[in-house]
């Protein structure tokens, strides 16, 4: 089988080599039909400390490599823009 991979963005990165990454999703409410905005917590094995609050990642499932750690850093699509100076 695959393994699954999501795209989602930084979060925190105060943990050593761990990044919490949140991946937004639009689920329709079954009673109403509306449709509300859900996020997905992933923590995301970084084993070079690449990544930075506000980037743009692609995640894969991997085996548990912590308690809450099922996933593991794959590429930075996008960096985060540095605001001030």
């Amino acid at each position: 089988m695959p393994k699954m991979k999501l795209v989602g963005v930084v979060k925190t990165d105060k943990m050593q080599k761990t990044r919490r990454v949140e991946i937004p999703r639009i689920k329709k409410y079954p009673k109403y039909g509306k449709y509300v905005r859900t996020r997905t917590v992933c923590y995301v094995h970084d084993e070079n400390n690449e990544s930075a609050v506000g980037d743009v990642v692609e995640i894969e499932e991997s085996r548990p490599t912590s308690k809450l750690k099922r996933w593991t850093l794959v590429q930075i699509v996008k960096k985060a823009e540095k605001i001030g100076g």
